[in-house]
């Protein structure tokens, strides 16, 4: 499994984990970013391959940014982007039934 919540990953018993601690949604790396990612999925096949035994875990060197302050602050709703979030989640929806109307999903 590839994870970025370990304590979870680890209470649920899954056998063998590549850990990035990188914020949830975002296990593999950054958007957009291939060679964090293809880092990441070359580790998961190297595991899956080479652990013998459960409990394994492997944590990757990977970080979202230099500072930690995304911590504080990462998918956090306040007064300030309340309505624009809403008016985004209101056009994605709008969005997907229009794709669903039209047969298209995505690959």
């Amino acid at each position: 499994m590839i994870g970025s919540a370990l304590d979870i990953l680890q209470q649920a018993g899954t056998p063998r984990i590549v850990f990035n601690d990188l914020p949830l949604g975002n296990p593999v790396g950054k958007p957009f970013d291939r060679a964090m990612q293809n880092q990441t999925l070359e580790a998961a096949l190297e595991l899956l391959y080479q652990a013998q035994n459960p409990g394994v875990v492997q944590q990757l060197p990977n970080q979202w940014s230099a500072s930690e302050d995304w911590r504080d602050n990462f998918m956090a709703i306040t007064a300030f982007n309340r309505e624009q979030l809403l008016s985004l989640g209101d056009e994605n929806r709008r969005q997907r039934q229009r794709n669903r109307e039209q047969g298209l999903f995505r690959p």
